[in-house]
Order: C-alpha cells, then sequence, then structure tokens
C-alpha cells in the first residue's frame, strides 16, 4: 500500500471513530494519559515492549507457549527506520523476556541486553528458555510497511512441529498497543456517566452539574476507581514526577546513543544554586523556592525543569508518559514551575492540574493522535503543551472557558510541528523543544487567564480538527522517519 492510499485508509478509520463519539466511543481514563513510564520513546520503545508481552500472553492464552522454538520479530515503518535510536531492539527483547518497564531496575538495562546476546538465549517464561540470534530473530524491513498504521510490528512463532503463529500489532502513540482487528471503536466501551469526548461534552456536563472541569474529571474517573483512588494516583504522578526531575540535575555527562550530547540540566541547576547539594528532593525544591524568583531565573528554572526530564527519558530512564515520551518533561516542567513559583499551590492543586490536564489529552487521543508517527511531533509537544497549559490554567483557579482557551492557544502555536529526531534519537531537537513548549504552555495560561474568553474565535475543537486535517496532509519525511527535516542535516553518530 502507498502512502496516499495507507493515509486515506487511516483518514476514513479515524473520521468513522470520531463521529461515533457519544454512541461507541470508549472513554479514556486520565492515567492512560499520564503514566508510569521508559525512555526513550512510548510509541517506539513502551509500545513494542508491550506488543512483545501481548504476544507471549497471546500465545500463553491457546496453551502454545511452552511449544514455541524461535520468536522472529519484524520491525515496519517507522519502527525501522528510526527503531535503533529508539530501543526498539532492546524494547522487543526486554518484553519477550516477559520483563515490566513499571518495575525494572533500569540501571541493569544493559546487562540484561548483553546477557542475551551473549548467551544466545531468551527466557520467554520461567520455565521455557529458547534460542535467539539477535541479527536473525529482529528484522528491520526499512522499506516496507503494514497497511493499519506506520508503527507497525509482526511476530511470528515457530513451533516445535514447525507450524507457525502469526500476529500483528499496531504502537498509535503514548504507549498504546491496537491489533487491527482490535476495536479501534470499541465492542464494550467503558463509558462514563458523563461522557466527555469534545470540548463541547465538557461544557454542556459542567454546566448542567454546575462543576468545574477537574470536579467533572473526578465523578467520571469513578468508571474505574473511587475518587480517593484517584487523588492518590495523581499524587503518586506527582512523586514520580518529582523524584524523575531530582534524578536527572544529580546526573551528568554524555546520553548514549552516539551524537554526544551533554547533559545541561546538572550544570544549570548547580549554577542556580550557587553549587550547593542536596540528598532529598524536598530539600532541593525548598532551596529552588526560597532563592530568586525574578523572571530570568524562573525561565531558567523551567528549562532546567524540562531538561532534567528529557535527558533522563534519553537515557531509558523510568519517567511519566504524559502522553508521548518524547514530549514527557514538558508537563513536569510547568507542574513543578507552579509548585515552586505560584503562591498556594499545594496537594489540591496539584491533583486539579494532572486529572484536568490528562483528560484534554483524551480529546486529543479521541479527536486527532497522539502518535508522532502519524501526526508529526505537533502530536507530542503540541499535545502535552495544550494539557498543561489547560491543567495549569484549571489549577490556579480559571473558569472552564479560560481553561479551554488556554489549551487551544498552546495548540494553535505548535501546528504543523514535524518530528525530524536526528538519528532516530529523542535527543536533537526533542529535548530542548520539550523547554520550549512548556514555555508555551505557561504564556498560554496566562493570556487565557486574563482574557474574556467569550471574545475566543476558536474552540479546542475546533483546533484539533485542524491538528488532525495538519496531520494528515504532512508529509510522511516529517513524521518521525528521519527521512526530512532536521534528520536531513549530516552529523556524525559514533555509534548506536
Amino acid at each position: 500500500m502507498s502512502y496516499l492510499s495507507f493515509i486515506g485508509h487511516y483518514k476514513k478509520l479515524r473520521d468513522k471513530v470520531i463521529k461515533s463519539n457519544n454512541i461507541n466511543m470508549e472513554s479514556i481514563s486520565i492515567f492512560e494519559i499520564i503514566k508510569i513510564g521508559i525512555g526513550p520513546s512510548s510509541s517506539h520503545t513502551m509500545g513494542p515492549w508491550r506488543a512483545a508481552v501481548f504476544f507471549l500472553n497471546y500465545l500463553n492464552k491457546y496453551d502454545k507457549l511452552n511449544e514455541v522454538s524461535e520468536i522472529k520479530t519484524s520491525l515496519y515503518g517507522s519502527l525501522a527506520k528510526t527503531g535503533l535510536g529508539h530501543g526498539t531492539d532492546i524494547a522487543v527483547m526486554l518484553g519477550l523476556s516477559n520483563e515490566d518497564f513499571t518495575t525494572i531496575d533500569t540501571n541493569k538495562i544493559a546487562e540484561k541486553i548483553e546477557n542475551i546476546k551473549q548467551s544466545g538465549l531468551i527466557s520467554i517464561s520461567e520455565s521455557h528458555t529458547i534460542p535467539f540470534n539477535y541479527d536473525k530473530h529482529i528484522i528491520f524491513e526499512f522499506n516496507k510497511s503494514l497497511d493499519y498504521h506506520p508503527n507497525g510490528i509482526r511476530f511470528n512463532a515457530i513451533l516445535k512441529d514447525g507450524t507457525s503463529i502469526s500476529r500483528e500489532y499496531f504502537s498509535v502513540g503514548g504507549g498504546f498497543v491496537i491489533t487491527q482487528d482490535s476495536d479501534q471503536i470499541a465492542k464494550n466501551p467503558i463509558k462514563t456517566k458523563y461522557p466527555c469526548h469534545t470540548e463541547q461534552d465538557i461544557l454542556n456536563n459542567c454546566k448542567k452539574l454546575n462543576l468545574k472541569i477537574s470536579e467533572l474529571v473526578m465523578l467520571n474517573e469513578t468508571a474505574w476507581q473511587n475518587e480517593a483512588e484517584t487523588r492518590k494516583q495523581a499524587l503518586y504522578i506527582w512523586s514520580e514526577i518529582k523524584n524523575c526531575i531530582f534524578r536527572g540535575v544529580n546526573k551528568s555527562g554524555i546520553l548514549p546513543g552516539g551524537l554526544k550530547v551533554r547533559r545541561r540540566a546538572y550544570d544549570l541547576n548547580k549554577k542556580l544554586l550557587h553549587g550547593q547539594k542536596f540528598n532529598n528532593v524536598d530539600d532541593w525544591i525548598n532551596a529552588i523556592k526560597q532563592g530568586s524568583k525574578n523572571f530570568t531565573t524562573v525561565s531558567k528554572w523551567i528549562s532546567v525543569f524540562a531538561l532534567a526530564v528529557t535527558e533522563e527519558n534519553a537515557s531509558f530512564g523510568r519517567i511519566i508518559t504524559a502522553p508521548t515520551n518524547g514530549a514527557s518533561g514538558v508537563i513536569p516542567a510547568v507542574l513543578m514551575y507552579a509548585y515552586c513559583f505560584t503562591s498556594n499551590f499545594e496537594d489540591e492543586e496539584i491533583v486539579k492540574f494532572i486529572i484536568t490536564a490528562g483528560e484534554i489529552g483524551t480529546l486529543y487521543k479521541k479527536g486527532a493522535t497522539i502518535s508522532a508517527a502519524m501526526g508529526g511531533c505537533q502530536a507530542e509537544i503540541g499535545v502535552s503543551s495544550s494539557m498543561a497549559a489547560g491543567g495549569l490554567t484549571e489549577s490556579l483557579g480559571g473558569r472552564k472557558e479560560q481553561v479551554f482557551q488556554a489549551a487551544e492557544i498552546a495548540m494553535e502555536h505548535h501546528l504543523g510541528m514535524t518530528c525530524d529526531p536526528i538519528g532516530g534519537l529523542v535527543q536533537i531537537p526533542c529535548i530542548e523543544r520539550n523547554c520550549m513548549g512548556a514555555i508555551k504552555a505557561i504564556t498560554a495560561s496566562n493570556i487565557a487567564l486574563e482574557s474574556d474568553s467569550s471574545a475566543a474565535r476558536l474552540s479546542l475543537d475546533d483546533v484539533i480538527k485542524v491538528m488532525w486535517e495538519t496531520a494528515i496532509d504532512m508529509n510522511a519525511k516529517y513524521k518521525e522517519t528521519s527521512e526530512g527535516g532536521l534528520a536531513k542535516i549530516p552529523v556524525n553518530i559514533s555509534e548506536c
């Protein structure tokens, strides 16, 4: 299938999903949008990792797992073209080893991969180990794509009797994985009591129930868990954000991958704190709060927060996927900014921020895309900036119309952004783009909070629709293929 044929096919499918809205569309929990992840990519690392685990579960479901003699994995489209830079091969090996990316000791990943390669064996269950040859069993199909989505992966298990079982999966952004026959429009969808698939849905329900956006989201989250659990999960996300940033500012050196990009959060943090060192995250945050709050200093701290997370992400570190890994620094940077530099920003405001930002992310997931391979970087940095802008506005007391205006402004100024990582690595330009996305989110929130939202000429629904149309029109070489834009600039990569 040609690229144009593929995109036409996918557009028809996506439009069908969007039009289904309140009839068949599945509701998405905000904790599917903002969740624990591992770097460097949600679509190219977490997705293939989950797909490998899904395939093992599929084999086990039909009592075939212990009958497997070998498994071949073929990577297609964007997964092949930028897979090495994103660690897709590593993710597949770890997934086929039944490792869990939410709990694995990230410091031991390199050791585990080396053991697999050196031993020529991979344990697909506690009781069953099969031969594994990297060059034979992971195949990069650089010039082929599967019909359904640019991020395609096929597993082929050869059984002891010589028969085979194949299964195709598609990593559609944010760590979400689907099969072609599995419910883009769910057969038995989870439906919240007050479905919110568009801005207008949310505004109507808020008016009907006399609720703020965060209150409506909290009510709808009871479809998955009670209110106390939702608050607990949101504050757990906040704890992980703080710890991730703190890890990032305490690591120096060169990022892996061969571009020789130097970590910058460490040096900038050290400079801003005049060389002070801290043993725990709370003391470090208190030092920031007690320091200068002039514009230049605050803007530098926002960059430190975003740099710290994205540098951890680029190093196979544990981060918060929000809504993707490539954009994982935006929401943490904006949330940490609010916590350090705005008044009376405590647990209640943190929860409002996270659940509102997450709900805005679901609108993009359902109404457009959060996959850079489908929509370019507007689908990652743009969406995360929009989420952060809306979350910040809600937590600072903005009216519901101002929340959506902030989210709209942030995306409006990311429309058309290409995804063109050099060497397929989430380093250049991805790391700095997170800093810029955070600044834009804060600016968008400030504008909205000081505006009469009734005078706004564009809605978030309008902009999500335009973003999707822009994604459809964008040339494939600007969609995470390393075939255009900055990725075409000759840069020496010394290792992979």
